[in-house]
């Protein structure tokens, strides 16, 4: 793999995805016996793309309240009624291949990354949302909090390429909307300030990249191919195409290349501070 983006036909694309990771599922399993089982079970076991994340979210997410055959019935239904959902999570897995340096195959976020596959228990909850079953939908919200530390209302809509790094303690609220083609790392929360009901979280633009702690809270607007600096609090809306930081964050200047969530640079320069 060079790390290109693949074709953008669903066809094309779904085919040439499967088909790479189960030629690199076979060649880890050779490599690692003691991993094949685990192996085939998540990937070589399956003919298609969506049952093997059918299968992937049901085992990660079953317990001694839910059982494992349930929530795979749960996600393949999901899957066979929204051929969608498979179209985002093949986004997301490229989104984390191409950005992430630490992915090296396209079978690590199937198997090992699990802000890969929290975006893709999310995504079988919202669609449970939209389909007037909520406490079901909020059940997945639980158990993707307990098994992965990352907590996202099912009501909150997250566009598609959407990568989340590491993970570890995301929090994105009910009202929350997050674009296409957005970074973030852990410990991120697009959150509310208070008690107050209705619209009351960020809405974050295409292409921008969220770094490490950053807090972005209230019904406020990121603009698109912005950046907020690790650590920040962001209380009030942020121009497209600018960088802010800081506690309270403030622009400080433009974000510095036309694709922050593609190029991952958190490396804040001084010029152009205002």
């Amino acid at each position: 793999m060079d790390g290109q983006p693949y074709a953008d036909s669903p066809e094309v694309t779904h085919a040439s995805v499967w088909h790479q990771i189960q030629r690199e599922a076979a060649e880890a399993a050779a490599a690692e016996p003691l991993l094949g089982a685990l192996i085939h079970a998540g990937l070589l076991h399956h003919r298609t793309f969506p049952a093997a994340l059918g299968y992937r979210f049901s085992l990660k997410l079953a317990s001694g309240e839910m059982s494992e055959q349930i929530l795979r019935e749960i996600a393949d239904d999901a899957h066979r009624r929204e051929p969608a959902l498979a179209m985002a999570a093949e986004a997301d897995l490229r989104a984390v291949y191409e950005r992430d340096p630490a992915c090296h195959r396209l079978m690590q976020p199937m198997l090992f990354f699990k802000g890969f596959q929290a975006l893709q228990a999310y995504r079988i909850g919202h669609w449970l949302w939209d389909h007037g079953r909520r406490d079901m939908a909020y059940f997945v919200q639980m158990r993707c909090s307990e098994v992965f530390g990352v907590d996202i209302h099912p009501a909150a809509r997250i566009g598609t390429g959407v990568m989340i790094d590491h993970a570890h303690s995301i929090v994105i609220g009910e009202t929350a909307v997050v674009g296409n083609d957005v970074s973030m790392l852990h410990s991120v929360t697009l959150g509310g300030t208070g008690k107050e009901d209705g619209d009351r979280h960020p809405k974050i633009g295409d292409g921008v990249l969220i770094g490490a702690g950053a807090k972005v809270l209230g019904n406020i607007s990121v603009g698109r191919c912005s950046r907020i600096a690790a650590g920040s609090v962001v209380l009030t809306d942020v121009p497209p195409c600018k960088t802010v930081a800081g506690v309270p964050a403030r622009i400080v200047g433009d974000a510095g290349c036309s694709a922050p969530s593609d190029m991952m640079n958190q490396i804040l320069g001084l010029e152009g501070i205002v």
